[in-house]
């Protein structure tokens, strides 16, 4: 069995090599002279706060930042120790960071340019930007950079550049781009990195004279939310084993993961423009992209050799998000009530019945009647409409959204719930065995 298929390898937490430098408490910036409303607006003037891309540019990282003074230090030094695979330093001008500093009221944006200064051989740019009303979330934010990357790597690379998107407060290992332009080597479109959680750093105004070298223990409270986040991890792992073997994917075999989230997410510039950019959600924006992505059946990778390490911290920036789940995994924690996750039981159909339709419309045949009316019963959708969605979809990931929506809307989704602790008893043996018994 692969090293990675042990989900404690996963879990081995990587420590930031320094802790990051104390800033100064928030200090309120004043506004834009001219108050900018359309995200056409927005989007011009990001690109004229930006100096013209490197000849040689080949990777674009974006971070949306909303008053990450405190995190981004160290977040800017792990990109500027990126090295190729084999431990050598990346080419000079093969690689750019840049940063929005969005709706800040501290010194987030200075912080950039100081760091700009200490890092002179990554070419690190910033930008300020007072995002109004409805547009004000991080979907916006993310779109506005990956469009800005989008473009300034059409000019240099043209479409195999790789836009790389990641947060402010995550520490990319240092060949995390070595390994994702590895996987677009070998075929890959996309590649959702492994994002692993480290202790969050405590903000400045939190640290008192005796705590800065001598850190509290973690509290039970913090214990207990620990665990359920590594049998979570567990559950998803041996998912995608399971997922694996009813369903392999050539473009994404074993060992692979379930993330495929904004704190390490990758894609040329051609799948990008392929599926129309990201889309412009309040929250969830990385997950929206990734659908738009299997919906045109591009290769999509999700690697556990691309890593970072995220902050843990419960008070994040995004209405949903991990720091939401950390959260609600501490409110059950604390009532005592076993989490409940998708049945995997359900999904094990899900995924035999998505094999052998996918095997239909490559070969664009016809399953028998009796199968075509089983899998409809077992999917929750009308055999009719199933077989007409079938032989119109220009692409299979266009149906399977379309499966999946409308088991949604009628309810189908809201049954599959099971506590994790018989979740992850199941999995286990329906992987010992192949596959599960019908």
């Amino acid at each position: 069995m692969s090293q990675f298929a042990a989900p404690a390898f996963f879990h081995g937490a990587r420590e930031a090599a320094a802790a990051p430098a104390l800033l100064p408490r928030p200090l309120r910036l004043p506004r834009p002279a001219r108050l900018l409303t359309t995200p056409a607006q927005l989007a011009r003037s990001l690109w004229q706060q930006l100096p013209p891309p490197a000849p040689g540019l080949q990777a674009c990282v974006i971070i949306p930042a909303k008053d990450e003074a405190h995190n981004l230090p160290a977040t800017l030094a792990a990109l500027a120790a990126q090295v190729e695979l084999s431990g050598a330093p990346l080419p000079a001008g093969c690689l750019e960071v840049i940063v929005l500093a969005n709706n800040c009221l501290d010194a987030t944006a200075a912080v950039v340019r100081h760091a700009a200064a200490r890092h002179r051989g990554l070419a690190l740019h910033v930008a300020e930007l007072q995002l109004p009303g409805e547009l004000a979330h991080v979907g916006q934010a993310r779109r506005l950079l990956m469009d800005a990357a989008a473009q300034r790597l059409a000019a240099t690379a043209g479409p195999q550049g790789l836009i790389l998107s990641t947060d402010a407060d995550t520490l990319a290992a240092p060949d995390w781009l070595a390994a994702c332009r590895a996987e677009v080597a070998a075929g890959a479109a996309a590649v959702g990195g492994r994002i692993l959680t480290r202790p969050a750093a405590p903000e400045p105004e939190d640290l008192g004279a005796d705590e800065t070298d001598y850190p509290a223990p973690a509290a039970p409270a913090a214990l207990a939310v620990r665990r359920t986040q590594l049998r979570d991890a567990t559950y998803h792992l041996l998912r995608n084993q399971l997922e694996c073997q009813l369903d392999p994917c050539p473009s994404d075999p074993w060992p692979r993961h379930h993330q495929h989230f904004g704190a390490s997410l990758a894609l040329t510039v051609a799948a990008y423009q392929q599926v129309g950019g990201l889309p412009v959600v309040r929250y969830l924006e990385d997950e929206a992209l990734w659908r738009a992505l299997c919906r045109h059946d591009l290769p999509v990778r999700h690697s556990p050799h691309a890593r970072v390490s995220t902050s843990a911290r419960q008070q994040g920036r995004v209405e949903v998000g991990l720091s939401w789940q950390l959260r609600e995994w501490a409110a059950q924690a604390q009532a005592q009530r076993e989490p409940e996750v998708e049945c995997p039981r359900q999904l094990a159909g899900l995924w035999q019945a998505r094999h052998e339709l996918r095997a239909c419309w490559q070969q664009r045949c016809q399953p028998t009647p009796a199968g075509f009316r089983e899998w409809a019963l077992m999917l929750g959708v009308q055999a009719g409409e199933m077989h007409t969605k079938l032989q119109a979809a220009k692409s299979f990931g266009e149906f399977w959204e379309w499966v999946l929506g409308t088991r949604a809307s009628v309810g189908f989704h809201k049954e599959c719930r099971m506590p994790l602790g018989e979740a992850l008893a199941w999995l286990r043996q329906a992987v010992r065995r192949g596959g599960p018994a019908w």
